[in-house]
């Protein structure tokens, strides 16, 4: 079976509403998204628009591209790929090379 994109982005957004304790309601009044529409998206039978996915993601004060990771992480685990592996770097410790 196919994974699609737009569940599994429902599926991290709505993970990540009920891990803050939040309603569907709390959140669509946030984000200015009626709650038939947040409540599709999350189900995944809407494909939400990028400004649409910012809003939601300001609602939930989470950064969009931390959403699209774990999206992206589910997407590579459910093709059988394996998983990305993320180091945490302090600045100081960044190198900066060249191929010159």
């Amino acid at each position: 079976m196919t994974t699609l994109l737009r569940r599994e982005l429902g599926d991290v957004l709505r993970e990540r509403r009920r891990a803050q304790g939040r309603t569907l309601r709390e959140v669509s009044a946030t984000a200015s998204v009626s709650l038939g529409y947040l409540s599709e998206v999350e189900r995944g039978e809407k494909e939400a628009s990028s400004e649409l996915l910012a809003s939601i993601c300001g609602a939930l004060e989470l950064p969009l591209s931390r959403v699209l990771i774990d999206v992206s992480t589910r997407m590579a685990e459910s093709e059988g790929l394996a998983p990305t592996v993320t180091l945490p770097l302090a600045q100081a410790d960044v190198v900066s090379a060249s191929a010159a």
